[in-house]
């Protein structure tokens, strides 16, 4: 039994997942001065369109206090989290879904993204010029969801076409046909895809087609530093982006661009200080990782050893072989068991062994359900 063969392939992951988020928005919204701030990139910023053509792309580790305590207890050769690859894609204009300005382009940059995170401008600046000449956060959304909107209308449709071919040789195919539909009637009437509703079967279909209104949303409504030091609610642009979301199934954060761009050089004291004056107690990024992380339906295992101490990503409902597999296929293929304890288990206690000791550490099988939290080890046969 190749029972330590997690140390020796725990730094060659075959199947990890690596979240990949698109930010998008006009032009002049604060995009990539947010994706600056949140990735500390240098990505160039400038007052007018198009400033991004080519995506900038730049990588961010995910903040976990849990990795920080088990590096402390384990003091380990490597330390590595989990990780979020952030995409700053061109600004969009009307006409886009027909190739007007760089539509083409930034509809297959987010064709390419796991979730979308919609910068949505509820700040006014008369140096900061609007693309349309007015501030109009509903307005703005609209345009950019016809957009999406238009380009999946006609990729629905060719596949309606398609199913309606196949529905000639079978009668089965007449579901998937009144399904899709059913969602083409909604990008009619303006709503995006992920505001249909879907039992799992459906969630699959729409899945093959890949419309861009399926992915998830998350609106970060960017807002003055005035309007955190004021009381964000009272900001109507952010109101009605919050209804928007709200109608839509999609998540909302409050943001603001200028701030993030601000603490990005602070150290930890400045940074703890400056955002408990804005009674806020985490950083824009800390909180847009965990909404992303909620929308996609996302948790993380961890293991800890002398070697590394690692934060793994999976979805919610994995059970520990698939798990496993995210190290290394071996680990799933000659799976045997999973040894596991909950984090704060371990931490109360101080080490593995005064776990084991009390009995917290547990010997999981094939049909475990994983756990945010669970730091495991696992054991196989190959």
């Amino acid at each position: 039994m190749n029972r330590m063969l997690l140390k020796q392939h725990s730094f060659e992951s075959e199947k990890v997942i690596k979240m990949k988020l698109g930010i998008v928005g006009l032009p002049n919204v604060g995009k990539s001065t947010l994706f600056n701030a949140i990735t500390n990139a240098g990505a160039q910023s400038a007052n007018y369109p198009f400033c991004t053509i080519e995506p900038n792309v730049g990588v961010v580790s995910v903040p976990d206090k849990r990795l920080d305590k088990l590096a402390e207890m384990y003091d380990p050769d490597k330390y590595t989290p989990a990780t979020i690859e952030f995409v700053d894609i061109a600004g969009l204009v009307k006409g886009a879904s027909k190739g007007e300005g760089l539509g083409n382009k930034f509809l297959s940059n987010i064709r390419e993204c796991d979730a979308v995170v919609h910068v949505v401008r509820c700040f006014e600046n008369d140096d900061i010029i609007h693309v349309e000449g007015s501030i109009d956060p509903k307005r703005d959304i609209e345009t950019i969801n016809l957009e999406l909107i238009l380009s999946d209308m006609e990729m629905l449709e060719r596949r309606i076409d398609k199913t309606k071919k196949m529905l000639k040789g079978d009668k089965k195919y007449q579901r998937d046909i009144d399904f899709y539909q059913r969602v083409l009637e909604a990008l009619e009437n303006g709503r995006p895809a992920r505001s249909v509703e879907c039992d799992d079967e459906e969630k699959a279909l729409l899945g093959e087609v890949a419309l861009l209104t399926s992915k998830p949303v998350i609106y970060a409504a960017n807002m003055s530093d005035e309007d955190f030091s004021n009381g964000i609610e009272s900001n109507q642009g952010y109101q009605e982006v919050k209804k928007i979301a709200a109608a839509e199934n999609s998540g909302v954060l409050p943001i603001c661009a200028q701030i993030e761009e601000e603490i990005v050089e602070m150290d930890d004291e400045e940074k703890a200080m400056f955002l408990n004056d804005l009674g806020l107690e985490e950083s824009g990024l800390d909180r847009l990782i965990k909404e992303c992380y909620a929308l996609l339906g996302l948790i993380s295992f961890l293991t800890a050893g002398k070697q590394e101490v690692r934060a793994w990503t999976i979805k919610k409902g994995t059970k520990a072989p698939q798990a496993a597999g995210k190290i290394h296929s071996d680990f799933e293929r000659g799976f045997i068991r999973a040894e596991v304890i909950a984090y704060d288990d371990l931490v109360s206690l101080g080490s593995m062994a005064a776990a084991k000791e009390k009995g917290l550490v547990r010997s999981e099988g094939k049909d475990y359900v994983m756990k945010d939290g669970d730091v495991v080890l696992f054991r196989f046969n190959v």
